[in-house]
Protein backbone atom coordinates (compact mmCIF):
# COMPACT_ATOMS: atom_id res chain seq x y z
CA UNK A 1 0.00 0.00 0.00
CA UNK A 2 1.36 3.44 -0.56
CA UNK A 3 1.39 5.13 2.44
CA UNK A 4 -0.18 8.26 3.23
CA UNK A 5 -0.53 10.73 6.06
CA UNK A 6 -3.86 9.93 6.55
CA UNK A 7 -3.38 6.23 6.78
CA UNK A 8 -0.43 6.80 9.00
CA UNK A 9 -2.64 8.71 11.47
CA UNK A 10 -5.52 5.88 11.59
CA UNK A 11 -2.51 2.70 12.19
CA UNK A 12 -0.82 5.05 15.24
CA UNK A 13 -4.45 5.51 16.51
CA UNK A 14 -5.27 2.11 16.48
CA UNK A 15 -1.54 0.76 17.93
CA UNK A 16 -2.47 2.69 21.08
CA UNK A 17 -5.67 1.23 21.12
CA UNK A 18 -8.84 -0.27 18.81
CA UNK A 19 -11.59 1.97 18.50
CA UNK A 20 -13.99 3.00 15.98
CA UNK A 21 -13.97 5.63 13.33
CA UNK A 22 -15.96 7.94 14.97
CA UNK A 23 -13.65 8.25 17.85
CA UNK A 24 -10.73 8.38 15.55
CA UNK A 25 -11.96 11.68 14.09
CA UNK A 26 -12.50 12.72 17.88
CA UNK A 27 -9.21 11.95 18.77
CA UNK A 28 -7.69 13.56 15.55
CA UNK A 29 -9.51 16.65 16.02
CA UNK A 30 -8.70 16.90 19.71
CA UNK A 31 -4.86 16.41 19.75
CA UNK A 32 -4.50 19.00 16.71
CA UNK A 33 -3.61 16.56 14.12
CA UNK A 34 -6.43 17.82 11.21
CA UNK A 35 -3.85 20.52 11.14
CA UNK A 36 -1.53 17.52 9.94
CA UNK A 37 -4.21 15.79 7.64
CA UNK A 38 -7.77 16.36 6.55
CA UNK A 39 -10.36 14.52 8.01
CA UNK A 40 -12.70 17.72 7.41
CA UNK A 41 -15.02 15.16 5.56
CA UNK A 42 -16.18 12.37 8.04
CA UNK A 43 -16.14 9.75 5.10
CA UNK A 44 -12.08 10.65 4.67
CA UNK A 45 -11.93 8.92 7.56
CA UNK A 46 -14.40 5.10 6.64
CA UNK A 47 -12.94 5.26 3.24
CA UNK A 48 -9.50 5.04 4.57
CA UNK A 49 -10.46 2.42 6.74
CA UNK A 50 -11.66 0.49 4.32
CA UNK A 51 -8.64 0.39 2.05
CA UNK A 52 -6.63 -0.22 5.24
CA UNK A 53 -8.71 -3.43 5.69
CA UNK A 54 -8.90 -4.74 2.26
CA UNK A 55 -4.86 -4.53 2.58
CA UNK A 56 -5.14 -6.38 5.62
CA UNK A 57 -3.11 -3.75 7.86
CA UNK A 58 -6.57 -3.25 9.66
CA UNK A 59 -9.43 -5.71 10.88
CA UNK A 60 -12.65 -5.32 11.94
CA UNK A 61 -12.50 -6.40 16.04
CA UNK A 62 -15.91 -6.33 17.05
CA UNK A 63 -18.94 -3.60 17.91
CA UNK A 64 -19.29 -1.04 20.47
CA UNK A 65 -22.40 0.13 21.50
CA UNK A 66 -22.70 3.36 23.87
CA UNK A 67 -25.74 4.52 25.23
CA UNK A 68 -28.35 6.37 22.50
CA UNK A 69 -25.76 6.16 20.17
CA UNK A 70 -25.74 3.22 16.67
CA UNK A 71 -23.63 0.30 17.13
CA UNK A 72 -20.53 1.03 15.83
CA UNK A 73 -17.45 -1.71 14.36
CA UNK A 74 -14.25 -1.23 16.55
CA UNK A 75 -11.27 -1.71 14.54
CA UNK A 76 -7.85 -3.36 15.70
CA UNK A 77 -4.29 -2.97 14.22
CA UNK A 78 -2.86 -6.12 12.85
CA UNK A 79 0.82 -7.34 12.69
CA UNK A 80 0.89 -6.12 9.37
CA UNK A 81 -0.22 -2.71 9.94
CA UNK A 82 2.21 -2.05 13.14
CA UNK A 83 5.58 -3.31 10.97
CA UNK A 84 3.42 -0.85 7.88
CA UNK A 85 3.50 1.91 10.34
CA UNK A 86 7.25 1.29 11.26
CA UNK A 87 8.36 0.85 8.36
CA UNK A 88 6.78 4.23 6.55
CA UNK A 89 8.53 6.07 9.54
CA UNK A 90 11.83 4.75 8.89
CA UNK A 91 11.54 5.85 5.24
CA UNK A 92 10.02 9.36 5.93
CA UNK A 93 11.74 10.24 9.29
CA UNK A 94 16.18 9.98 7.81
CA UNK A 95 14.69 11.39 4.04
CA UNK A 96 13.37 14.30 2.86
CA UNK A 97 10.15 13.88 0.80
CA UNK A 98 9.78 15.39 -2.93
CA UNK A 99 7.27 17.59 -1.95
CA UNK A 100 5.29 20.58 -4.53
CA UNK A 101 3.49 22.74 -1.82
CA UNK A 102 1.80 25.88 -3.14
CA UNK A 103 3.42 29.07 -1.98
CA UNK A 104 6.93 28.35 -4.06
CA UNK A 105 5.08 28.04 -7.20
CA UNK A 106 3.13 31.28 -6.49
CA UNK A 107 6.68 33.09 -5.68
CA UNK A 108 8.21 31.87 -8.59
CA UNK A 109 5.49 33.96 -10.65
CA UNK A 110 5.80 37.29 -8.71
CA UNK A 111 6.81 39.24 -11.77
CA UNK A 112 3.51 38.89 -13.46
CA UNK A 113 2.17 40.84 -10.24
CA UNK A 114 3.46 44.57 -8.88
CA UNK A 115 5.62 45.19 -6.23
CA UNK A 116 2.18 47.14 -4.62
CA UNK A 117 -0.04 43.86 -5.27
CA UNK A 118 2.83 41.35 -4.15
CA UNK A 119 3.19 43.37 -0.61
CA UNK A 120 -0.74 43.71 0.37
CA UNK A 121 -0.78 39.94 -0.67
CA UNK A 122 2.44 38.82 1.75
CA UNK A 123 1.28 40.86 4.65
CA UNK A 124 -2.16 38.95 4.30
CA UNK A 125 -0.17 36.08 4.32
CA UNK A 126 2.08 36.95 7.62
CA UNK A 127 -0.62 37.95 9.44
CA UNK A 128 -2.32 34.84 8.25
CA UNK A 129 0.83 32.84 9.46
CA UNK A 130 0.79 34.65 12.54
CA UNK A 131 -2.36 33.29 13.49
CA UNK A 132 -1.78 30.03 13.37
CA UNK A 133 1.57 30.31 15.09
CA UNK A 134 -0.64 31.42 17.99
CA UNK A 135 -2.73 28.93 17.69
CA UNK A 136 -0.40 26.29 17.45
CA UNK A 137 1.30 27.62 20.50
CA UNK A 138 -1.64 28.05 22.63
CA UNK A 139 -2.89 24.57 22.15
CA UNK A 140 -1.36 22.13 24.46
CA UNK A 141 -2.22 21.02 27.63
CA UNK A 142 0.24 22.54 30.18
CA UNK A 143 2.16 19.83 31.64
CA UNK A 144 2.11 17.71 28.05
CA UNK A 145 5.99 15.76 27.77
CA UNK A 146 7.47 17.10 24.99
CA UNK A 147 7.33 13.97 23.09
CA UNK A 148 3.36 14.45 22.28
CA UNK A 149 3.87 17.87 21.01
CA UNK A 150 7.00 17.41 18.90
CA UNK A 151 4.74 17.94 15.51
CA UNK A 152 3.43 21.20 16.93
CA UNK A 153 6.78 22.13 17.70
CA UNK A 154 7.72 21.52 14.10
CA UNK A 155 5.22 22.94 12.69
CA UNK A 156 5.58 26.55 14.87
CA UNK A 157 9.58 26.63 14.25
CA UNK A 158 8.97 25.84 10.38
CA UNK A 159 6.01 28.90 10.75
CA UNK A 160 8.27 31.14 12.68
CA UNK A 161 11.09 31.07 10.20
CA UNK A 162 8.89 31.46 7.52
CA UNK A 163 7.10 34.63 9.32
CA UNK A 164 10.82 36.09 9.61
CA UNK A 165 11.32 35.42 6.56
CA UNK A 166 7.83 37.34 5.01
CA UNK A 167 9.08 40.36 7.17
CA UNK A 168 12.05 40.80 5.94
CA UNK A 169 10.44 40.50 2.16
CA UNK A 170 7.66 42.68 2.98
CA UNK A 171 9.64 45.26 4.14
CA UNK A 172 12.35 44.93 1.39
CA UNK A 173 9.09 45.41 -1.09
CA UNK A 174 8.33 48.93 1.24
CA UNK A 175 11.29 50.44 1.09
CA UNK A 176 11.82 49.50 -2.75
CA UNK A 177 15.14 47.36 -1.86
CA UNK A 178 12.85 44.59 -3.90
CA UNK A 179 11.26 46.18 -6.91
CA UNK A 180 10.43 45.36 -10.62
CA UNK A 181 8.56 46.78 -13.44
CA UNK A 182 8.06 45.35 -16.92
CA UNK A 183 11.37 47.12 -18.06
CA UNK A 184 13.63 45.09 -15.54
CA UNK A 185 11.87 41.76 -16.49
CA UNK A 186 12.52 42.14 -19.67
CA UNK A 187 15.82 43.27 -19.48
CA UNK A 188 17.11 40.55 -17.39
CA UNK A 189 15.25 38.03 -19.28
CA UNK A 190 17.36 39.19 -22.50
CA UNK A 191 20.55 39.00 -20.51
CA UNK A 192 19.85 35.66 -19.05
CA UNK A 193 18.19 33.48 -21.83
Amino acid sequence: MKRSPLAMVLLALLVEAPMHPYRMQQMIKERGQDQLVNVAQRNSVYQMLERLVRERLVRAGGTSREPGRPERTVYEVTDEGTATLHRWLAEMLPEPAREFPEFPVALAFLPTLTPVETRELLERRLAALTGRLAEIEGQAPPGLPRLFLIEDEYRATVLRAEIQWLRTVVADLADGTLTWDRAFIEETASRFT
